[in-house]
């Protein structure tokens, strides 16, 4: 059983960099490809305190036409983004690694070194 799991898409460029670097240094993560498995509202919500994050929308791809299509800004109550999150899932960051109570969104992804075991 592994203790890290990585929210992945092998689309992304750095999903997969932080993917190789975790292997590089003898992690064999838990892989949830979240197009597919997508997490629910909870599973959300726990990323975020995970991550340490203020609110949720610093979890979210702003860039993304889902954003203007689900009605996001700036403002919108963490539960709108969440949900919005749920809905859309290429919404989510990506790659987030997650080990026990702390996870780290691998952007860059050298922010994965920090969860490792020293």
């Amino acid at each position: 059983m592994t203790d890290y799991t990585i929210f992945h898409n092998p689309r992304c460029s750095k999903s997969r960099q932080t993917l190789a670097l975790l292997e590089e240094n003898g992690v064999t993560p838990t892989i949830v490809k979240y197009l597919e498995d997508t997490p629910d509202a909870t599973a959300l919500k726990a990323l975020i305190d995970k991550l340490g994050l203020e609110q949720a929308h610093d979890l979210v791809r702003n860039k993304e036409d889902d954003y203007k299509t689900a009605g996001l800004s700036k403002d919108s109550s963490d539960a709108d983004v969440i949900n919005a999150m749920v809905q859309y899932p290429k919404l989510i960051e990506r790659p987030i690694v997650v080990k026990g109570d702390k996870a780290v969104l691998g952007r860059p992804p050298e922010n994965v070194l920090a969860l490792l075991d020293k």
